[in-house]
């Protein structure tokens, strides 16, 4: 079963609707890359620390979770992972990246 996946624009809508409704947006990359850019108010957990941290993963349950990386690739496995689990996830589709060209220059690119 393919893995959903979210485009930028779309998040970018989602984003600027009223808190409540906005979905929770998991970093699986690694400290340094989250330290360089990340998206206001996202939670870190590494890809490889998702099943080690299973726990923390409960906190988002009944929410849309976002999963996000810096291509697009490793949130595909982390959207996988918490699909697996029973949560809501969506992959970002190009990761911060695309979402940096196509929706906000201002983030760093690296």
């Amino acid at each position: 079963m393919p893995i959903p996946e979210i485009d930028p624009a779309t998040l970018a809508q989602q984003l600027s609707g009223p808190p409540e409704s906005r979905p929770v947006l998991l970093d699986v990359r690694f400290p340094h890359e989250h330290a360089y850019v990340a998206f206001p108010d996202s939670v870190l957990i590494p890809l490889p620390e998702l099943d080690e941290r299973h726990e923390e993963l409960e906190d988002f349950r009944g929410k849309r979770v976002v999963v996000y990386c810096h291509h697009g690739v490793r949130s595909l496995d982390g959207a996988a992972y918490l699909l697996s689990r029973g949560l809501d996830a969506v992959s970002l589709r190009g990761g911060i990246d695309l979402y940096s060209r196509a929706v906000d220059p201002s983030l760093p690119r690296y």
